[in-house]
């Protein structure tokens, strides 16, 4: 990789990384990542709009639900007790304190964010809610600090959009993964070319719109990292949640929530 790309991605990755820690920290105040409000009950109202039930929402931590996922990853994985889950991009825990009640005491969860504030957070929600099946990790899904095939269910929740080396994600998901494990992501896709002037908007970048890869080329770099069975389905009924987060309410033309499956 030439060094202008990796200052690019280190760039990338540092706007990511004060968006959502400054999300971390308003937490409980309402917080708001701009366009799209993330804190309290508005939090809560997002997270029914794309698939928890109200049982899901009461069962977590306060705090831990912040707004910021696009589907319902942990209901698409089927997890079952005993397993080892590994959520990338964990924000305050949310989807991993789910986790956590399906695989059971027998079972564990990892959850890795490369934002400090997060896992902050997330580790006082676990201690909040007495989970001692979860554990939280500083890193970067680029290079996950996980050992190799551990994991029987990889989860994540709009956050692969983010990451300037989707490729690198996917053969790192591979690697930590058991003959056989299975990947369950809700992100967001392309269907259509982003506008360039889009492409270049950290706004729209850390809202999840200009970072996101063509469902074709999503797939295709899943088959290539080592993935078969891939199936990505396209929820249509989301652009306009997504339209409101962009200053100009047309980001729904261009891409949409997908749910993402995909086996070792």
């Amino acid at each position: 990789m030439s060094e202008s790309k990796i200052i690019h991605h280190d760039e990338t990755r540092a706007t990511v990384r004060e968006r959502y820690g400054n999300i971390a920290r308003e937490q409980g105040a309402d917080a708001c990542c701009a366009p799209t409000c993330c804190g309290g009950n508005k939090a809560f109202s997002r997270a029914a709009d794309i698939g928890y039930s109200p049982e899901d929402l009461a069962q977590v931590p306060e705090g831990s639900e912040m707004g910021l996922g696009c589907g319902n990853p942990t209901a698409l994985a089927q997890l079952e007790a005993g397993e080892t889950v590994l959520d990338l991009g964990c924000g305050g825990g949310f989807d991993c304190f789910l986790a956590a009640r399906q695989v059971g005491p027998t079972g564990f969860v990892i959850g890795v964010d490369m934002t400090p504030d997060m896992i902050s957070t997330a580790r006082r929600n676990a201690e909040k809610g007495g989970y001692s099946n979860v554990a939280f990790r500083l890193g970067e899904i680029e290079a996950l600090p996980v050992a190799d095939g551990i994991v029987d269910a990889i989860l994540s929740n709009c956050v692969i959009n983010l990451s300037p080396d989707k490729p690198a994600v996917f053969r790192e998901a591979h690697r930590v993964l058991k003959p056989g494990g299975r990947l369950s992501l809700a992100d967001i896709v392309a269907t259509r070319e982003i506008p360039a002037d889009i492409r270049k908007d950290f706004e729209a970048l850390t809202s999840c719109v200009a970072g996101a890869a063509h469902v074709d080329e999503t797939k295709r770099m899943l088959l290539e990292a080592g993935f078969s069975e891939v199936r990505i389905e396209l929820k249509e009924e989301t652009r306009a949640m997504i339209n409101q987060w962009s200053q100009s309410g047309t980001a729904g033309d261009y891409v949409v929530s997908a749910l993402i499956e995909a086996r070792k």
